[in-house]
């Protein structure tokens, strides 16, 4: 049995499963099992402490709960690049590195560390949508397939050798939450059948093809702005796809509205771009002549509702219009 000594970088909720199927192939329950290699996960590292919410209280990152609840020791450092904190990983002498949603740009300095390199968990099909938000923008875009990429980590970004990728269909009514479970748990899944071909010598590295490389930025809070004049189909797409942060927002008689759920039907109005309809529910009209039903909405201030609440409360005239 190959045993694998194992540092474990990552933050958000998106690289609690990988971590959790590493902890599975721990020491002895591996052997209980009789898989071929087990993992020591000596430590994981994660970002500081950030203050949340109105009280602005100190919260951990998911990677942080989850490796506690394992026993796992916890390091955060505030910039992986710093003097201390590379002599740090040097002295953990990890054979292989796992990397899920860090946060931080991994130098060289690191990189060299582990004889195996280190190994990246990417929610796109490379070399598409390379960066910080793959998983949105695949569906703001319009993608009707994506999937998860195990790569070896390099110094550019997101520009190593694939180690293994699977993809699937993304549904047209799927938002990144719920893209993101399903993504998540197959990386997860993934990530140890790659870890297992390393053990074994028996990985095949692929280079991308950089002619092919599409770029997924980070996300800004005007980014989920709604222009009325895209098609509905598009904007149905950044609703979706830019949930929860940063959200897909409009303004409705001078306030902030903030758009949670719709989705396409086949009624058209001859009417302006964010011209609202109130019938047997409540629809938005796109640049486009098509339109979406809102679902559920959400006025600056207040909580979540039905958009047809939403319309009932408010008295939705044939003047009123989104976005204006």
């Amino acid at each position: 049995m190959s045993l694998l000594k194992v540092v474990f970088l990552g933050t958000p909720e998106f690289a609690v499963p990988a971590l959790e199927a590493l902890v599975a192939a721990a020491e002895p329950l591996a052997r209980a099992r009789g898989s071929e290699m087990s993992v020591d996960v000596v430590e994981a590292i994660t970002q500081p402490d950030r203050p949340k919410g109105r009280r602005q209280e100190m919260i951990p990152s998911p990677i942080k709960a989850a490796a506690l609840r394992h026993g796992i020791p916890v390091y955060q450092p505030e910039r992986i690049r710093r003097p201390e904190a590379i002599g740090h990983l040097r002295a953990l002498a990890p054979d292989v590195m796992v990397v899920v949603g860090y946060g931080q740009i991994i130098p060289q300095s690191v990189i060299d560390i582990a004889p195996l390199g280190i190994i990246n968990v990417h929610a796109s099909l490379l070399p598409e949508l390379r960066g910080a938000a793959p998983i949105q923008w695949s569906i703001v875009r319009g993608y009707e397939r994506t999937g998860v990429t195990i790569m070896r980590i390099d110094a550019g970004l997101d520009t190593g050798d694939t180690l293994g990728q699977w993809d699937t269909p993304i549904g047209p009514d799927e938002t990144a939450p719920e893209l993101s479970v399903r993504l998540a748990a197959a990386g997860a899944r993934l990530l140890m059948q790659t870890l297992a071909e390393l053990a074994a010598g028996s990985a095949h590295p692929v280079p991308q093809d950089n002619g092919r490389a599409t770029l997924a930025p980070i996300l800004k809070k005007e980014d989920g702005r709604i222009d009325w004049h895209c098609s509905a189909h598009q904007i149905h797409n950044r609703i979706r796809g830019f949930q929860p942060w940063p959200g897909a927002h409009t303004s409705f008689r001078g306030q902030s509205l903030h758009l949670w759920r719709s989705r396409l039907v086949p009624q058209r109005w001859n009417l302006a771009p964010g011209a609202l309809v109130h019938e047997e529910g409540v629809f938005a009209v796109g640049g486009d002549g098509a339109s979406l039903e809102l679902l559920e909405v959400q006025l600056e201030g207040r909580k979540k509702m039905p958009a047809a609440v939403f319309a009932h409360g408010h008295r939705l005239t044939p003047e009123d219009r989104l976005g204006i």
